[in-house]
C-alpha cells in the first residue's frame, strides 16, 4: 500500500476513534453544546497521535508483517500521545477551556484510536496470508510445493517458519515441527504443530510424504546434525538446513537461505569463537599488511581483518590475478575502506623495505607461502626461500621499521616435520622466536591444521570427484587430519596478534582428529545421490606426509591462555648463534641450487625431523661453504 493512502487511512482511523469515544461518552446523544469543542480538540487530538506515530516510526512497518513485537511500538505510542493531552487538560487556563479535552474521552479516544491503527494492520496481514494460502493451495493442485518438516522448534525453527509461511516465492509447504524435547510435543507454533521426535522421522516421512527436511536449530553441535543426517540418510529423505541463528540475528543471512548439509557442518568438532571486541581493538584504526593476500588463507584474512574498520588495508601479492580478485571483492563488501593492492614478492627485500617505509603498518599478517607437501618434496629449493629466507628477511624489516605485531601463519606439520614444507615451517617458527628478541617488535606463531576448502585441499578435490563418478582417491585407510573452517584459521590469526606476548607459538585445540577415509565416505553420502556407486581408491601415501599430524609434543608442553581453545606451545627457543649461522648456510645453499646440502642442514638444525636421505636432481656444490661442518647447536 502507498504510503499517502497509509496516512489517509491512519487519519480516517484517528478520527472516527475521537467521535466514537464522544458518543460513548454520552450514550451516542451527543449535547448540542459538546459539538462545538469536540471539532476544535480534533485537530489538536490528531496532531499529537500523529506525531507519536512518526516517533515510533510506526509508519515504516510492513503492513503485511506486523506482529507481537510491532504491538509494543503502537502500545508506547499511545502513552506518549495520551501524556501531553492530559497535561493540557489539566494546566490549560480558563479562555482556552474548549481545549480541554475530558480525561474520560482521552482514555477512550487512546484506546480505540491505536486499537484501530493496529487493527488495521492486523487486518491487511491475514488478508495477505489467506492470498497466500489460497495461491500455495493452487500451487498444490499442480503439485508444485515441497512438503517438508521442520527439525527443531526453538527460535530458529519459529523464525524459519515465520518466513517460509510469509513468503510467496518459496516453494515449501510446513507439514510440522519435530523436536526432541518432551515438553514440546504437540505444541502448536506460527499455527503449525510439533508431531514428533526426530526418532519419528521415518514414519512421518512416509506418512506425510515429505520431499526433504530442514535442520532448524540453532549453532546445534556437529554430533547432533550427524545423528539427524544419518537418520535422514536410513529413510532415505533429502537433508537441508537453514544458516546459524547468529548469522540470521546479525543480518548476514536471511533464514530462508536454506541450503544443503555441507561436510563442513558434520566434521567432528564444534566451531571455535573467538574474541571479537579483542580483536576489533586489535585491528580498528590500525594500518594492517597481509602478505599472501591473494590466497585462500590471505584473501579470507583480507575479509576478517576489514570488518573490523583498519585505517588502512595493504594487501601483498605477487600473483596480479590473484590479487585482482582479492582487491575487487574486498572493495565491494566494504566499499568505504582504504584498501592498496600490492604486487610484491616477499622474497625481494628491497621491495619490501620500500612498502614498509612507506605505509608504516602497524600489523603485518604473514599468509605467503608455499604449503602443497608433495609438492615441496620435489622443489624444496623453492621451499625454503620462499617460506624460511623471505619470512627471516621480512621479520628483519618488520623490527627495523618499528611495526608492532608480526603474526607467522604455521603449521602442525612443523611438529616432527617429515617433509620440507613441514621443516621449513618450523625453521620459520624459530626465526620468528630469536627476531622477538631482537626487536621490540612482538612476533608470534599460529599454528593449525588443515583448512576446509582452502586451495589445494582434500575436500574441494572429493568433491570435483564424486562429481564426476568417482572414484574417490585417498592415500591411506588410517590417514587422520585435524580439520577446522578458514573462518577460524583467520580469527586465531587475528586473535593470536591481539593476545601474544611475544615470542609464543599459539595452538589451537582442535578436538578429534578425523580419519580421511571417513570424510570421504560421508561426502560421497552428501554429494552423490547413487553414493553405493562410487569407489574409494588408496594410492599410497605421498611423499613428506604421514598417516597422522600433531599439534605439539612431549617435549613442548601446552599452556592454557584465557580462551578456553588456544593454547600457547612451550617450546624451547634455538641459541640465537645456531640459527644465525643456519640462516646463512640456508641463504648459500638456496641460491646455489644445492637442494642435498640443502637438506642436510636442515637435518643438522632440527633432530626431530625425518626428511628423505638423498637429494634431488641437484648435487652438493663443491664451495666452501658446501664443506662446512654440520651445525653443532650449542646449549643456550
Amino acid at each position: 500500500m502507498r504510503r499517502p493512502a497509509q496516512w489517509a487511512l491512519d487519519v480516517l482511523i484517528l478520527a472516527l476513534a475521537f467521535g466514537l469515544a464522544y458518543l460513548l461518552r454520552f450514550d451516542f446523544v451527543i449535547p448540542a453544546h459538546q459539538f462545538r469543542p469536540a471539532l476544535v480538540q480534533l485537530p489538536l487530538v490528531i496532531l499529537i497521535q500523529l506525531a507519536a506515530l512518526v516517533i515510533y516510526g510506526i509508519h515504516n512497518f510492513i503492513w503485511r508483517y506486523v506482529g507481537l513485537a510491532e504491538s509494543k511500538s503502537f502500545a508506547a505510542a499511545a502513552l506518549v500521545s495520551a501524556l501531553p493531552l492530559i497535561l493540557l487538560r489539566l494546566l490549560l487556563p480558563e479562555p482556552l477551556r474548549e481545549l480541554r479535552v475530558p480525561l474520560s474521552i482521552i482514555c477512550m479516544d487512546t484506546f480505540l484510536a491505536f486499537g484501530g491503527l493496529l487493527g488495521m494492520r492486523v487486518v491487511r496481514r491475514i488478508l495477505y496470508e489467506r492470498f497466500e494460502r489460497n495461491r500455495q493451495a493452487a500451487a498444490r493442485g499442480t503439485g508444485r510445493l515441497k512438503a517438508v518438516l521442520l527439525v527443531g522448534a526453538g527460535r530458529a525453527g519459529v523464525l524459519a517458519a515465520k518466513e517460509i509461511l510469509g513468503r510467496g516465492d518459496l516453494d515449501l509447504e510446513i507439514h510440522g515441527f519435530v523436536d526432541d524435547e518432551l515438553s514440546k510435543q504437540g505444541l502448536v507454533i506460527q499455527g503449525i504443530k510439533v508431531l514428533g521426535r526426530t526418532e519419528d522421522l521415518p514414519r512421518l516421512v512416509r506418512e506425510l510424504h515429505i520431499d526433504h527436511v530442514v535442520i532448524t536449530i540453532a549453532q546445534a553441535s556437529r554430533a547432533r546434525l550427524r545423528r539427524i543426517v544419518d537418520i535422514c540418510e536410513r529413510i532415505p529423505v533429502r537433508a537441508r538446513i537453514i544458516p546459524g541463528l547468529y548469522e540470521i540475528l546479525e543480518g548476514k543471512v536471511q533464514v530462508s537461505h536454506i541450503r544443503d548439509v555441507q561436510i563442513e557442518d558434520l566434521l567432528g568438532r564444534d566451531p571455535v569463537q573467538l574474541e571479537e571486541q579483542t580483536v576489533r581493538r586489535f585491528i580498528q584504526d590500525q594500518t594492517i599488511l597481509i602478505t599472501g593476500a591473494g590466497g585462500s588463507i590471505g584473501s579470507e584474512l583480507g575479509r576478517q581483518v576489514a570488518r573490523c574498520r583498519p585505517a588502512r588495508l595493504l594487501l601483498v601479492e605477487r600473483a596480479e590475478f590473484a590479487l585482482f580478485e582479492a582487491d575487487r571483492k574486498l572493495r565491494e563488501l566494504q566499499p568505504g575502506l582504504d584498501i592498496v593492492p600490492l604486487v610484491a614478492d616477499v622474497g625481494d627485500e628491497e621491495r619490501m623495505r620500500s612498502i614498509l617505509s612507506n605505509y608504516r603498518p602497524q600489523v603485518i599478517l604473514h599468509a605467503a607461502a608455499h604449503k602443497h607437501v608433495p609438492l615441496m618434496e620435489s622443489n624444496a629449493v623453492e621451499a625454503i626461500k620462499n617460506n624460511v629466507l623471505a619470512t627471516d628477511s621480512l621479520g628483519v624489516l618488520a623490527g627495523e621499521t618499528e611495526v608492532g605485531t608480526f603474526v607467522l601463519i604455521s603449521t602442525d606439520k612443523a611438529v616432527r616435520p617429515t617433509s620440507v614444507m613441514g621443516a621449513s615451517k618450523r625453521v620459520a617458527e624459530l626465526i620468528v622466536q630469536d627476531l622477538d628478541r631482537r626487536f621490540a617488535t612482538r612476533y608470534v606463531a599460529v599454528r593449525f591444521g588443515n583448512v576446509l576448502e582452502s586451495a589445494g585441499s582434500v575436500i574441494p578435490i572429493f568433491r570435483e570427484q564424486i562429481l564426476k563418478g568417482g572414484p574417490v582417491t585417498v592415500t591411506h585407510p588410517d590417514m587422520v587430519r585435524y580439520f577446522m573452517t578458514i573462518s577460524e584459521a583467520t580469527q586465531l590469526v587475528l586473535q593470536a596478534g591481539a593476545m601474544g606476548a611475544g615470542g609464543e607459538i599459539f595452538i589451537l585445540d582442535m578436538g578429534e582428529p578425523v580419519r580421511i577415509v571417513d570424510l570421504a565416505r560421508d561426502m560421497i553420502h552428501l554429494y552423490s545421490p547413487g553414493h553405493e556407486e562410487i569407489e574409494i581408491v588408496f594410492t599410497g601415501v605421498r611423499p613428506g606426509e604421514k598417516l597422522s599430524e600433531e599439534l605439539g609434543t612431549q617435549d613442548e608442553p601446552m599452556a592454557k591462555t584465557r580462551h578456553p581453545k588456544i593454547l600457547i606451545g612451550r617450546i624451547a627457543p634455538y641459541p640465537p648463534a645456531d640459527i644465525a649461522q643456519a640462516l646463512e648456510r640456508m641463504a648459500y645453499f638456496s641460491f646455489a641450487g644445492d637442494e642435498r646440502a640443502l637438506l642436510k642442514l636442515i637435518g643438522d638444525l632440527l633432530p626431530e625431523a625425518e626428511l628423505r636421505a638423498e637429494g634431488g636432481a641437484a648435487t652438493a656444490c663443491a664451495s666452501p661453504a658446501a664443506n662446512l661442518p654440520p651445525i653443532n647447536r650449542s646449549v643456550s
